[in-house]
């Protein structure tokens, strides 16, 4: 049965930003909200979910692609003990064949997700960085994309790309801007300032700002030691604001229930050129 699922995607045009880090973080605090949350390792390149919650498993995404597996035989729970509802469906890393899948392929991983993506409150894709064919058509999918930035001018350049193309080929206008590593909310509001007005343009829409995570030293222990930040240090800086993000994609699920604009959680989106 369908629990009105919502989807979302973190995305960003470079590496290096810190996104699978927000997307595990994001997860864990929607999950502490009393919702079930799917996160799933789209880096179909150089997965590292695996590697940040310190688990090796047995089974990956890509299995669903050679071995027609079950993607419910996937799934990884790694909520704390006696709080299930947060699963973890892991790709592997280096598998270079899987960078760009085919038409054919992702249509495929995405009627196999569906049906075990509705048992779920939200359905979270760490997507890799870049403007690939898989990169793009796994954004256009969800429900709402998340574009991770950082004040490097390069951050901005390339998500400034990434957010053209999807609009250009998948008539995407609809994100939700992270400014991750801030140094204050000054600081965040200054970086999409810069990148809203250049947007609002030449693409003719205008990104909403969805928050700002700050630097947060903790996160690098976090990291070592292959924990959560949330669960790590609950209230460090960079754990309120991943929750207070939380919040405002549990808003957000609640005005689309309520609107009906839920359906499928992992949607067929054709290219438009």
């Amino acid at each position: 049965m369908n629990r009105k699922s919502v989807s979302f995607s973190i995305l960003s045009g470079k590496g290096g930003v810190g996104k699978s880090n927000l997307a595990l973080n994001i997860s864990c605090g929607l999950h502490l909200l009393g919702r079930k949350v799917l996160l799933i390792d789209c880096d179909m390149g150089l997965a590292n979910m695996d590697v940040l919650l310190g688990v090796t498993p047995g089974k990956h995404l890509q299995d669903i692609l050679i071995n027609n597996q079950d993607p419910a035989e996937i799934l990884i729970p790694f909520g704390a003990e006696g709080r299930p509802g947060l699963d973890l469906l892991p790709a592997n890393s280096g598998m270079a064949g899987f960078v760009d899948l085919d038409a054919g392929a992702r249509s495929m991983l995405r009627e196999k997700l569906n049906p075990l993506a509705c048992a779920y409150d939200f359905i979270c894709l760490d997507i890799g960085a870049g403007i690939s064919p898989t990169v793009l058509n796994f954004a256009s999918m969800t429900t709402l994309r998340l574009v991770v930035v950082t004040a490097e001018p390069t951050s901005l350049t390339d998500s400034y790309a990434l957010m053209k193309v999807l609009s250009a080929r998948y008539d995407v206008t609809d994100f939700h801007i992270i400014v991750n590593m801030a140094e204050s909310r000054e600081e965040a509001k200054r970086t999409f300032s810069r990148l809203a007005a250049v947007c609002e343009r030449f693409l003719g829409f205008t990104p909403s700002f969805l928050c700002e995570i700050r630097a947060d030293k903790v996160l690098t222990d976090a990291v070592r030691k292959q924990r959560p930040l949330m669960e790590l240090a609950p209230r460090s800086p960079a754990s309120r604001d991943c929750m207070a993000a939380a919040e405002k994609l549990d808003k957000m699920r609640g005005v689309l229930s309520a609107g009906g604009a839920l359906d499928t959680p992992l949607r067929n989106v054709n290219a438009v050129n």
